[in-house]
C-alpha cells in the first residue's frame, strides 16, 4: 500500500509502503482512484486552528503519526466483510467520510459528524492520499451513478459542506437576498449547487480578483471586493439595505464581520470557513437587527443522500476541477495554503 503521509506536523509529506489491509466483518476495502484537496487538510498538517489574538487551538492529539490526509474519496470495492451485503467486488463508491462512533446519542440522532468521538477519514484516521482504504461500514459508500470521480468526490466536503449551509439559511434566503463570501472551493460549490435550494438572488465577495470573476461565471448577480473601504455603502445600496443571509465560506475575522454588517433586519449568518480569528459584535446588535449568527459543519449522512440524489439527476452546475497526480500531493497542499489553486484540485491514483 502506497500512501502520502506527513511524519511530524507541519513537515512535507512523504511517500510511504505499508502492508495491504484487509476487510472484515462490516469493513470494505477500497481502491482510492480520486481523492479532493479541501483546505482542511492544512490545518490538519499544520495542527492547530488560530483562534486570533495570538491564540491557537491545538488539533495534534489522538491522531497517529505518520498520518493519511484526505477525506473527499472516490473508489472502486476490492474487497469486502463478511457481513456486507449491500456492495460487490467491482462496485465505484464515493466514500461519506464523517464518521462518529456509533454509539452515542448524537450519532443515533443521524447527526455522526458532529459526534464527540469522531472517527472522520483523513481527519481523525487516515484517509484519502493512498491507493487502498478500510471503510468501517458499507452504509458510507454511495453510488454516485454517471458522474465523473472528480466530480463525486468533491460532494463529499465542499460539495456537503455548501449543501449544509445553503440549507441552513434557505427559510431566511428564499424570495431575498444571500452574500456568498470566498469563491474559493467551496464557495464555488455553493455556486454550483444553489439554486438547487435556493431562489435568492445570489451576491460574491472575495478580495480576489480572479474568485469574484468565478463566481460571477458560476451566476453571482455581482461580486464585491470586501476589502475596499467604499464596497459597504454601494453593496447596501445595491441590495436595498443588506441581504437576508450570508455565508462565510473564509472563516477569517474580517469575513464575518463583513457577513455581519451586511445583514438586513432578521437576517442571518453562518460561518462554515476555518481560516481563523475572533469574531465580536456588540450584544444590542443582534436584538437590534435581530440577527442570527450559526457555525455549520459538513453535513449528515442523509444530507449526503439529498445531494447525490441531485447530482445524479443533473440538477447541479458543474464545477470547475483540476486532476493532478497522487503524487503531487504535497506541492498542492503548498499551492493551496499559497492561495494559488481556483476551484478545487483532485488528485488521482
Amino acid at each position: 500500500m502506497k500512501s502520502y503521509q506527513f511524519e511530524e506536523y507541519g513537515a512535507p509529506l512523504v511517500e510511504n509502503i505499508g502492508e495491504n489491509p484487509t476487510a472484515s466483518g462490516d469493513e470494505v476495502l477500497v481502491n482510492v482512484t480520486a481523492c479532493g484537496v479541501c483546505h482542511s487538510d492544512i490545518h490538519m498538517w499544520e495542527g492547530h486552528f488560530d483562534l486570533g489574538h495570538g491564540k491557537q487551538l491545538d488539533i495534534k492529539a489522538g491522531r497517529e503519526l505518520p498520518f493519511t490526509l484526505g477525506h473527499e474519496i472516490v473508489g472502486i470495492v476490492t474487497a469486502v466483510g463478511e457481513n456486507v451485503t449491500d456492495v460487490a467486488v467491482g462496485d465505484k463508491r464515493v466514500v461519506f467520510p464523517w464518521i462518529g462512533c456509533d454509539q452515542c446519542n448524537i450519532c443515533a440522532s443521524g447527526n455522526e459528524h458532529l459526534c464527540n468521538r469522531p472517527r472522520a477519514l483523513g481527519i481523525n484516521v487516515n484517509g484519502g492520499y493512498t491507493d487502498t482504504l478500510v471503510v468501517p461500514n458499507s452504509k458510507y459508500l454511495l453510488d454516485y451513478g454517471d458522474l465523473s470521480k472528480d466530480l463525486a468526490c468533491t460532494y463529499t466536503c465542499s460539495g456537503l459542506t455548501a449543501y449544509g449551509a445553503l440549507k441552513k439559511v434557505k427559510s431566511r434566503a428564499d424570495g431575498g437576498k444571500l452574500l456568498v463570501i470566498g469563491a474559493g472551493g467551496v464557495g464555488l460549490a455553493a455556486m454550483a449547487i444553489a439554486k438547487s435550494v435556493t431562489n435568492a438572488d445570489i451576491y460574491v465577495a472575495d478580495i480576489d480578483p480572479e474568485k469574484r470573476q468565478a463566481g460571477l461565471d458560476a451566476g453571482a448577480v455581482a461580486a464585491i471586493d470586501p476589502s475596499d473601504p467604499a464596497t459597504f455603502k454601494s453593496f447596501m445600496g445595491m441590495t436595498g439595505g443588506g441581504v437576508n443571509a450570508t455565508i462565510d465560506f473564509v472563516g477569517a475575522e474580517s469575513s464575518a464581520a463583513f457577513g455581519a454588517k451586511v445583514l438586513a433586519k432578521g437576517g442571518k449568518l453562518v460561518i462554515v470557513g476555518l481560516f481563523g480569528g475572533s469574531f465580536s459584535m456588540p450584544i444590542p446588535m443582534f436584538p437590534i437587527k435581530a440577527m442570527s449568527v450559526e457555525g455549520s459543519y459538513v453535513g449528515s449522512l442523509s444530507e449526503m443522500r439529498e445531494l447525490m440524489d441531485l447530482a445524479k439527476a443533473g440538477k447541479l452546475s458543474e464545477l470547475a476541477i483540476t486532476p493532478r497526480p497522487m503524487a503531487e500531493a504535497n506541492a498542492t497542499l503548498e499551492d493551496l495554503r499559497a492561495g494559488n489553486i481556483v476551484g478545487r484540485v483532485v488528485l488521482q491514483s
